[in-house]
């Protein structure tokens, strides 16, 4: 009876730990001058990912620009990193929901993302660059802050 619920825990414990070092891994800095942007850019035919996912109720939830702002703060950008970092599986290309999902099914993505195809393909230059940044791509000075 005791296994369940103790399974459960251990299996909670060990995803935790993965998401940790997942975050650890990742670049802060070429996330904010490479990866955040492309949440703002409008791609033709598309809607910038930042109109959907602003204080959305889905696992990609940005933060919402303040009236007037073209970019987030130092603040609400470290809290985009921790959100969008949960999407990301370094190394594990087919585990990154930030790389599926938006990606053509076509192109090997994921059927169920509600807002189109952002990418029709992995030759895409902004999908590259979440594919960089998902698989430890540092900032160009090298060093994470």
């Amino acid at each position: 009876m005791r296994a369940g619920p103790l399974a459960m825990i251990v299996a909670v414990t060990a995803a935790l730990q993965a998401a940790s070092a997942a975050a650890q891994s990742l670049d802060y800095e070429f996330f904010k001058a490479r990866v955040e942007p492309i949440f703002l850019k409008k791609k033709p035919g598309h809607t910038r990912c930042y109109v959907c996912h602003a204080e959305s109720n889905n696992a990609l939830r940005l933060e919402k620009l303040s009236p007037g702002a073209k970019f987030w703060t130092e603040e609400q950008s470290r809290r985009n990193f921790e959100t969008v970092s949960g999407l990301v599986v370094p190394g594990n290309l087919a585990a990154s929901r930030l790389l599926m999902f938006p990606l053509a099914p076509e192109a090997g993505g994921n059927a169920f993302h509600n807002g189109g195809r952002q990418f029709a393909s992995k030759d895409d230059p902004d999908w590259n660059t979440l594919n960089q940044w998902a698989n430890g791509q540092k900032s160009a000075d090298g060093k994470s802050k």
